[in-house]
């Protein structure tokens, strides 16, 4: 049995090109979120700032990726891609630099984090829009779980790399590895044919806002679309911010250290890539809403199980199980949208796909911070998960109405 047999996508050498290049690219993403992290407490121990970090990094997708889907309708997607990645490539190396030379400051750190956020405003809906120029609408599924795959796959071993090269080398090689690993998805990049599709615009001259006017109510007029993108949009903000409360419940819960809260972290990573690989080799069997239904209400049961328990060992479990059903649910939501979008729109429509799913995340951090403040991990994690339950369950005693339109 030949591995394509499983995963189609790779058969499309343009797909393997922009996939193996983004397998590389991953992992040292990964390494600089780790080492940037550190490296920010130990400038300045707080907390705060490093939250302010994110919070400046999804900042210009909160207020721009809508017009930055405007922008990847009007431009060839690969050209794009060649300059956002170039562009990282070159914020790794400045940091990389500057904290080798040990001249680097936090403000630094911070004007860096906000240039990459306003690359990123217009890389992810250039990429994930791209995706289908690669391989086609069969094998599209089939791809976006593939390309989750990495990129569990990278989250697992990218911290892993950091963790033992900050400790000997410091911080400043996983920067510098950072920067050279995107030569792997500008070479790809290079040698892929095609350019991502360009549609013709009614007037080469026309305005913007227009532009953005007609995407919307593109989107307001496809139910398909709007559902998903609006069960996005509630998931991200109330029921996928572990990053904030897999800590705090490790602490204050659990009663583990750092290499507690990491464990459980890569537990996570392992099931979101067990559920990546499992929809990816089922995925020849079409795009069914039952995997869209399914990962939402199972994301939300076992965070509501997370909050009921004490286990530091039966906490790992389910984090495992909440990142498969959660890859689950996002890869076929980006799927369910895709293949429903307009090539002429379709830009837009993943500019608004990465608003919802992204660009929300200050708001969901502020949400579950507070909610966890105020009441206690345990109760954020079960009122997380009733909310993503409850809402997949609206959408699913709608599915006639929508699916149907």
């Amino acid at each position: 049995m030949r591995i394509t047999d499983s995963f189609p996508a790779l058969e499309h050498r343009n797909f393997r090109l922009f996939w193996l290049g983004q397998m590389v690219s991953l992992i040292g993403t990964w390494m600089q979120n780790i080492g940037q992290g550190w490296l920010v407490l130990e400038l300045t121990n707080s907390s705060f700032l490093l939250g302010l970090i994110s919070a400046v990094q999804f900042l210009p997708m909160m207020l721009f990726s809508l017009f930055a889907g405007v922008i990847v309708d009007r431009f060839p997607k690969r050209k794009l891609i060649l300059f956002t990645q170039s562009s990282f490539a070159v914020t790794s190396f400045i940091l990389a630099t500057l904290t080798a030379l040990k001249v680097i400051n936090y403000w630094e750190i911070l004007i860096l984090a906000l240039i990459n956020g306003f690359l990123n405003t217009i890389d992810v809906p250039a990429r994930q829009s791209f995706i289908i120029d690669l391989v086609g609408k069969k094998d599209l599924m089939n791809a976006i779980a593939l390309n989750s795959a990495v990129f569990n796959a990278a989250r697992i071993i990218g911290p892993a790399i950091a963790g033992i090269l900050i400790g000997k080398l410091g911080y400043a090689i996983c920067f510098y590895l950072n920067s050279a690993s995107f030569i792997a998805v500008i070479i790809g990049l290079i040698l892929i044919t095609v350019e991502g599709v360009t549609p013709k615009l009614k007037d080469a001259k026309t305005r913007i806002i227009e532009d953005l006017k007609d995407g919307m109510t593109y989107i307001k007029n496809m139910p398909v679309i709007l559902h998903t993108i609006l069960m996005i949009a509630v998931l991200s903000t109330f029921s996928m911010n572990f990053n904030v409360l897999v800590p705090v419940f490790t602490k204050n819960v659990l009663h583990r250290e750092a290499t507690g809260y990491g464990l459980l972290m890569s537990a996570m990573g392992i099931g979101a890539l067990l559920g990546a690989l499992t929809l990816a080799s089922i995925s020849k069997r079409g795009v069914k809403p039952v995997y869209l239904f399914a990962g939402g209400i199972g994301l939300g049961l076992f965070q509501i199980l997370i909050g009921i328990q004490n286990s530091y060992t039966l906490t790992a479990f389910l984090l495992a199980l909440s990142g498969w059903f959660m890859v689950t649910f996002t890869s076929s939501a980006n799927t369910t949208i895709q293949i429903n979008s307009a090539d002429e729109f379709r830009g837009r429509v993943m500019s608004v796909y990465s608003l919802v799913f992204g660009g929300v995340t200050p708001i969901g951090s502020m949400y579950a911070g507070t909610l966890s403040q105020r009441f206690g991990p345990h109760i954020t994690f079960i009122v997380s998960g009733v909310i993503a339950m409850a809402y997949s369950f609206y959408v699913l005693s709608r599915y006639r109405k929508i699916f149907s339109a």
